[in-house]
């Protein structure tokens, strides 16, 4: 599987390209977007219909380990970001890899 990295500056190139924006016009609908959902995480779940939910969880403090040496190494308490595919994300996933085989 080929590992894709996307640069918000790429992602608003394409739009400027498909939609026939402006390429500041892309930018700026590209940084309002994640914003949004920056915020909108933080503040509750998001869920996005056809695509999936995002939302946080917090974890406790916990004895974790080195891989290399072993050695045991306290992990901080801390939030992160939990995404679940939509049934529908999972469907087209799937889909398109069973037509690759």
């Amino acid at each position: 599987m080929k590992k894709i990295n996307f640069k918000k500056s790429e992602i608003s190139k394409d739009f400027s390209q498909d939609i026939g924006y402006s390429s500041n016009y892309s930018i700026k609908l590209v940084n309002d977007l994640l914003d949004c959902m920056i915020e909108n995480i933080c503040n509750s779940d998001l869920k996005l219909k056809n695509f999936g939910s995002f939302k946080i969880i917090n974890k406790s403090k916990r004895i974790g380990r080195n891989p290399k040496t072993k050695e045991p190494k306290t992990v901080s308490q801390r939030n992160v970001v939990l995404f679940k595919p939509s049934n529908q994300f999972k469907n087209f996933i799937n889909f398109e890899q069973n037509d690759q085989s």
